[in-house]
């Protein structure tokens, strides 16, 4: 009988305060136990790094459970199925799979969704064809509904949601500005994805830029960042505007004692009344009727060039808090993937 792997996998050790740091987690290893009837032994081989992890790190009331203290970090992975004692699977099958940040995990199947590597590139299953493409698809589709002619911008617009929502955008008719930090983003979005205008939220003058990127306001803002970004956008909402709230990463290490300044929620609510405003936060989970629909389209627009994507791949388990640390501020440059095993 072959030995038994051993699994390296990194827990949460302690909750942050404010933003986390290396210390917060911890790398451990473990020999796997023996499969149970009905079980498979997942191998994993990328996994995904997205901002919503920074949620499960705080013991706080959310959408989802938090991470427990000694809990494997979670996340999505493209594993190959090592060893099955599973009848729906075989040994060698390459699945999409929620096993967190651990070299192999045990699965009894619930959940898996078996990829075919000759369809497409199994690391879209993270990305474009994954969980952040249907984000875009669905904050557009159900509550940004851009129409052709009008004015969408978007935050965090070379990430792996942002980049999705322009590109979705501009098949819809939509003239699109993106806003990203830095000029070499800035580029990839005029030049490679075809976004009318790109602006650097970095630029001391980045209001005004905003301001004359859109001279006839703004009708749909896809929100990922909150913060100075949304105070720019803010005053520049058309009548009617629509909101989809996807992510607020520049609050995400804030603290319950934190405070901003002046409270800005009662000139938030006149705009929402005076400018009668739809402004909705969602999960793309709820939408999850609408993923064949999103699959057979996204499928189509990368097949004739007008959806593309670029992935970020570090190399080595041992390296995602760094990498997930830098993805928290701006430093990754498309969808951030850990490459676990070749």
């Amino acid at each position: 009988m072959a030995s038994q792997p051993v699994t390296t996998r990194i827990v949460l050790a302690s909750r942050p305060s404010g933003k986390p740091v290396a210390a917060n987690f911890r790398l451990e290893r473990e020999t796997v136990r023996d499969l149970a009837e009905g079980e498979v032994l997942l191998k994993t081989l990328y996994l995904s790094l997205d901002p919503y992890m920074r949620g499960r790190m705080d013991d706080a009331k959310s959408y989802a459970k938090p991470v427990e203290i000694g809990g494997v970090m979670e996340g999505g992975t493209v594993a190959q199925v090592a060893r099955s004692r599973n009848t729906a699977f075989k040994a060698g099958d390459m699945v999409l799979s929620h096993s967190g940040w651990q070299s192999y995990a045990i699965s009894d199947g619930t959940g898996l969704q078996k990829l075919d590597p000759e369809t497409a590139p199994i690391t879209t299953a993270l990305g474009i064809l994954g969980m952040p493409g249907f984000t875009a698809y669905a904050g557009l589709r159900n509550i940004g509904k851009p129409k052709a002619g009008e004015t969408l911008v978007v935050a965090a617009a070379s990430g792996a949601v942002g980049s999705a929502v322009g590109q979705i955008a501009k098949i819809y008719g939509a003239r699109v500005v993106g806003i990203a930090g830095g000029s070499k983003k800035c580029d990839h979005l005029r030049q490679e994805l075809g976004f009318d205008v790109a602006i650097d939220h970095y630029a001391s003058d980045f209001p005004a830029q905003l301001a004359a990127a859109c001279p006839n306001g703004i009708d749909v803002y896809f929100e990922n960042v909150g913060g100075q970004v949304w105070s720019a956008v803010f005053p520049l909402l058309n009548d009617f505007a629509r909101i989809p709230v996807c992510g607020l990463i520049a609050h995400y290490n804030e603290t319950s004692s934190v405070s901003s300044g002046r409270d800005q929620l009662p000139a938030v609510m006149r705009a929402i009344l005076r400018k009668s405003l739809t402004i909705r936060g969602f999960i793309q989970r709820e939408f999850a009727d609408q993923r064949p629909d999103f699959y057979q389209q996204a499928a189509a627009w990368i097949s004739e060039g007008r959806l593309k994507y670029k992935e970020d791949i570090v190399d080595g388990l041992e390296n995602a808090p760094e990498a997930f640390l830098g993805l928290l501020e701006g430093k990754n440059f498309g969808k951030l993937i850990v490459r676990v095993a070749p």
